[in-house]
């Protein structure tokens, strides 16, 4: 196994978690000092080789949440994350959950430098509204590509040509849940409101 490869963890059918790369039988607690120190791991069932590294690493953020003072998740946060699920934006969901998180991990050092030298301004404010700000734009940009109408440069808009309209006499198809749309763009005016508020104080 070349040095950068992931580790192979075996789950057995006791719950048994079996590093293949040590040797030795593993906790969910050392798979998450692994997560930390930059060590990659795959998961694989024991009896039917299928990759479970996806449950493995919901279970340790589960346990990771049960500690007192060490939650990251919102509660409104995880409300809104279930309310994705089977909708039409799930499939944007996870790219920009991913492209936020890395963004942040990206500039912690900066942040956290930020967060211990700022005087006179909410420290917790301050440093992430560039950062939610970046996410907001992202985010806005994402949406318009779902959207029946495209802005150019300098404001102007066009409206979306589809290669069906070509035909004479045929009209383009409503696009799918606008309604749905609209509502997260008010939602994201609302919160672009706040972060300005806030700035401020």
């Amino acid at each position: 196994m070349a040095k950068n490869d992931p580790v192979t963890i075996k789950k057995y059918a006791n719950r048994r978690l079996y590093n293949t790369g040590t040797s030795t039988y593993v906790t969910l607690e050392d798979l998450a000092s692994m997560v930390k120190a930059g060590e990659d791991f795959l998961v694989y069932d024991a009896k039917t080789g299928d990759d479970i590294t996806r449950s493995v690493l919901t279970q340790i953020i589960f346990e990771q949440e049960n500690k007192e003072g060490q939650n990251l998740l919102p509660v409104s946060f995880l409300r809104q994350l279930i309310r994705f699920y089977g909708d039409s934006m799930q499939l944007l969901v996870p790219r920009y959950l991913e492209l936020s998180i890395d963004t942040l991990s990206r500039e912690q050092d900066r942040l956290r430098q930020q967060l211990a030298t700022t005087i006179g301004v909410n420290p917790l404010v301050a440093p992430f509204e560039q950062h939610i700000r970046r996410n907001l734009e992202m985010f806005e940009k994402a949406f318009s590509m779902f959207s029946p109408f495209a802005k150019r440069e300098g404001g102007e808009a066009r409206q979306a040509e589809p290669a069906a309209v070509a035909e004479e006499g045929k009209k383009p198809a409503p696009p799918a849940k606008s309604e749905d749309i609209d509502d997260l763009r008010v939602q994201l005016a609302a919160m672009q409101q706040k972060l300005e508020q806030l700035s401020r104080k």
